[in-house]
């Protein structure tokens, strides 16, 4: 059972508490993502490739611009990404029904086996931590994650990821 602290009082949050919040978040992301960084390092993926491969699974049919839009990275960086898992036959590209300019991504057979690998491991891990804590928990853990994003896209997000990522 993970140790607790009384509840901070969120008027008055101290510096050290927030640097607390911090560590804790870099430590999470270090052991969440070390699995997938580890069995990405054998297909010569890296993290870059592991959001794409997500993404493209949660939202298939989706244009480069959306998955653009959602990975906040730059035209050059997603063209090297997507060409790497093109070639590797984890993605293919269809063109639009209504314009055929249109590019739009869906993860081949072998692209979803990955990604389903990769995602059972991380899965794992937040079911382990949502039991040990608790549905009270979750749902915090939910507000905060929320939280810490750009105010102008917490609406957007949160129903995006209630309807299964559509």
């Amino acid at each position: 059972m993970v140790e607790t602290r009384p509840p901070a009082n969120p008027l008055f949050l101290r510096e050290e508490e927030l640097r607390q919040g911090i560590e804790l978040m870099f430590y999470a992301y270090r052991d969440f993502t070390f699995e997938a960084d580890q069995q990405l390092k054998h297909h010569k993926l890296g993290r870059a490739h592991h959001r794409a491969l997500y993404f493209i699974g949660r939202h298939p049919g989706q244009t480069v611009g959306h998955l653009l839009s959602i990975l906040k990275v730059t035209k050059q960086s997603i063209s090297r990404v997507l060409r790497d898992l093109l070639e590797q036959e984890y993605v293919e590209q269809k063109s639009g029904s209504r314009d055929r300019r249109e590019r739009r991504l869906f993860l081949t057979d072998r692209g979803v086996k990955l990604e389903l690998e990769l995602t059972e491991r991380q899965s794992q891990r937040f079911a382990r931590a949502y039991r040990e804590t608790g549905a009270d928990s979750v749902e915090g853990f939910r507000k905060v994650l929320l939280g810490l994003l750009d105010p102008a896209e917490r609406a957007e997000v949160d129903k995006r990821i209630r309807n299964g990522g559509r």
